[in-house]
């Protein structure tokens, strides 16, 4: 509080527009079949190592492959969404069993037609249109209560969500028009 004070009187300004949201997605099922299939394998193929000694070079080979297997699988499976809200501007990264990210989209304020809750009666005029590309990057799984939401962007995507209530609410207070909490 003490810095705010000082700096006002120097030309610096303190922006509270910044806004970060971790959600974790929930993995498919057959991402964790195969999970789980891939790991005990890679321990069915160890144990033959040490079992089968005439056939340790093929357990080895097939022990490197399914634990490769496993790992790529766990690395797409296990997906966190992080949305970061600065100055007007949304970016969504993946992380990607908590060790890769990658920048996935960013959005402009300015261009986003609609943002409101999956079921909202303020979306009743965009439910039946066609829309090039649906992006999810939500928990993927309809919770009670939902708190997932939508967002139509300019060009024709439509985008689902799982963000904050802080997040929702510093985005209504720059577009109080395009941006509903219900």
């Amino acid at each position: 509080m003490i810095e705010e004070n000082q700096n006002k009187g120097k030309g610096y300004e303190m922006s509270d527009t910044y806004v970060e949201c971790l959600v974790k997605a929930k993995p498919s099922w057959i991402g964790k079949f195969f999970k789980m299939l891939l790991i005990m394998l890679t321990v069915v193929f160890v144990l033959a190592i040490f079992v089968l000694p005439p056939l340790m070079m093929f357990a080895f080979i097939g022990a490197i492959i399914t634990g490769v297997g496993a790992y790529f699988v766990n690395l797409f499976t296990d997906l966190e969404y992080e949305y970061l809200y600065l100055d007007r501007e949304l970016v969504v990264d993946k992380v990607m069993a908590k060790t890769r990210r990658k920048r996935v989209a960013t959005y402009q304020l300015d261009r986003v037609e609609i943002l409101a809750p999956f079921k909202s009666y303020h979306l009743d005029n965009y439910r039946n249109r066609n829309v090039n590309k649906t992006k999810d990057y939500s928990i993927g799984e309809e919770l009670q209560p939902d708190r997932r939401f939508i967002m139509y962007y300019e060009g024709g995507e439509k985008i689902i969500l799982s963000p904050s209530e802080e997040m929702i609410k510093v985005m209504k207070n720059v577009a109080p028009r395009k941006v509903f909490a219900d």
